[in-house]
C-alpha cells in the first residue's frame, strides 16, 4: 500500500492518459513497465550514489562554467548598466543564451552533436521499442531547441501519420533545449534540472504509448536527417548568435507580457474575492500535487506554481517558484522543480502547430486538432517525472 501510495501520481497519469488513449488494445505495457523501471533506476543512480551524485554535480559546475564565460561578453557590451549587488534576471538568465547558442552551433558545425543524437536515439529506440524516428526526435529535442528540432526532419514530417506527428510533438513539448537548460539552472538547483532533462524524454514515450499506441512496419522506420546547407564557419557563429538573440527577445517580451498579466489577474482577483488568483488555481492543483508525492501542508503552494507554468510559461513559474522555494521542504522543491523542467503550456502549443504548418500545412492542421490533446499529454510527462524524483528523496 505504502508503494502505491509514492506512485499514485503515476497512477493518477496513467489512468487519466488511459481514459484518452486513441486504441488501448494496442499499448505496450512491457515497453512502458521498463521505461517506468529505468527511470526509477537512473534517478537512484544520480540521487542516491557517490558515482551518481558527482556526476549530476559536475554537469551543473560545467553549466555554471558556461554561463560565467557568458558572462565576459555580456559585462563588456553593458558595463555596469546593473548597480552592484543587485541582480537583473535578463542578464544573469537570458543573455548567456546567445553564447550558448554559439556553441551548440559549433557542435553541429563539427557533427558532434548529430553523431550523439543519432547513436543515442538508436539506443533509445531499442529500450523503448518505439520508432528510430521517434527515438531520434526525442534524444534531438532534449539537445535542440525550437522551432530548429522539426528542421532536422523537415522531409519526413509531411509524410508521417497522425499518431507518429503526436508522438513527436509531444517529445517536443515534454524536453527542454540544452540552451535553455542554462537559463533554468539560475533559478533552480541544477541537479534537478539535470535530472529532469533525462527523465522527460522516456515520460514523454511513456505517455505517448498509452494515448497514442500504434504498431510500426520496420519499412515505415526509416531515419534520413536532414542538414543544412553548410555555410562558411564564421557566417554559422553570425547566425547562431542572431538566433540566440531573438531567443533571448522572444523569451523577454513574453516574461514581460505574462506577468504584467499575471499581476493584472491578481489585482482583480484580491479587488473582487481578496484572494489571489494564483491561491485560487493552487487549491485547484492541490489534491494533484500531494498525488505527485508534495506534503498537504504545502500542496496549494505548489499546486499554485504548476497550474501557473500550465497557464503562462515554465519562466514565470520559476521566478514565483525561487521567492517561495525557502517556505518549501526538500522534496516538495525536488518535485515541483523536476516538473517546472518543460516547454508543457499552452504558448508552445502554438509555437510547435506554427512550425509545423510552415513546413506542412497539413500536418499543421492536424496539429492544430489535437492541440489541447498534446498539452494533456505533455503535462501528465511532467507529472510522472516529478513523482519519480518525489520516490528517490
Amino acid at each position: 500500500m505504502k508503494f502505491l501510495f509514492l506512485i499514485s501520481g503515476i497512477l493518477l497519469a496513467f489512468f487519466i492518459a488511459f481514459i484518452f488513449s486513441n486504441d488501448r488494445k494496442k499499448i505496450k505495457y512491457k515497453r512502458i513497465l521498463i521505461m517506468l523501471a529505468m527511470q526509477i533506476v537512473l534517478v537512484y543512480f544520480m540521487m542516491n550514489t557517490s558515482i551518481g551524485l558527482i556526476a549530476i554535480t559536475n554537469v551543473g559546475k560545467f553549466f555554471e562554467k558556461l554561463m560565467a564565460i557568458a558572462d565576459a561578453g555580456i559585462k563588456f557590451v553593458f558595463g555596469n548598466l546593473v548597480n552592484e549587488g543587485e541582480i537583473s534576471f535578463i542578464f544573469v538568465a537570458l543573455l548567456p543564451l546567445v553564447f550558448l547558442s554559439v556553441l551548440i552551433g559549433i557542435l553541429n558545425y563539427i557533427k558532434l552533436l548529430p553523431f550523439i543524437i543519432k547513436y543515442l536515439g538508436l539506443i533509445l529506440s531499442k529500450i523503448t521499442g518505439m520508432g528510430k524516428l521517434e527515438s531520434y526526435f526525442a534524444v534531438s529535442t532534449a539537445l535542440l531547441g525550437q522551432p530548429e528540432v522539426f528542421l532536422t526532419i523537415i522531409k519526413q514530417i509531411p509524410l508521417l501519420s497522425q499518431k507518429r506527428l503526436y508522438t513527436i510533438c509531444t517529445s517536443a513539448m515534454s524536453a527542454v533545449s540544452m540552451a535553455m537548460v542554462g537559463a533554468y539552472m539560475t533559478m533552480l538547483e541544477p541537479k534537478y534540472v539535470v535530472t529532469a532533462v533525462v527523465l522527460n524524454i522516456f515520460s514523454a514515450l511513456i505517455i505517448a504509448n498509452i494515448i497514442n499506441p500504434y504498431d510500426l512496419d520496420n519499412d515505415e522506420d526509416l531515419i534520413q536527417i536532414d542538414e543544412n546547407k553548410r555555410v562558411p564557419f564564421f557566417q554559422m557563429v553570425g547566425d547562431s548568435i542572431m538566433d540566440g538573440f531573438k531567443l533571448v527577445v522572444t523569451v523577454a517580451a513574453m516574461l514581460l507580457g505574462f506577468i504584467a498579466l499575471m499581476e493584472l489577474v491578481n489585482v482583480i482577483f484580491q479587488g473582487v474575492f481578496q484572494i489571489s488568483f494564483q491561491t485560487v488555481i493552487g487549491y485547484i492543483f492541490a489534491p494533484i500535487a500531494f498525488l505527485m508525492g508534495v506534503p498537504w501542508a504545502e500542496a496549494v503552494l505548489a499546486g499554485g506554481i504548476m497550474a501557473t507554468k500550465l497557464v503562462t510559461n515554465e519562466f514565470v513559474a520559476m521566478l514565483s517558484f525561487g521567492e517561495m522555494s525557502t517556505k518549501l521542504s526538500d522534496k516538495t522543491e525536488a518535485i515541483v522543480s523536476v516538473y517546472l523542467v518543460s516547454f508543457a503550456n499552452f504558448g508552445t502549443v502554438g509555437i510547435i502547430a506554427g512550425s509545423i504548418k510552415s513546413i506542412s500545412e497539413k500536418q499543421g492542421h492536424y496539429v492544430s486538432k489535437f492541440a489541447l490533446k498534446l498539452l494533456l499529454g505533455a503535462t501528465l510527462a511532467s507529472v510522472i517525472s516529478a513523482t519519480i524524483i518525489g520516490i528517490a528523496m
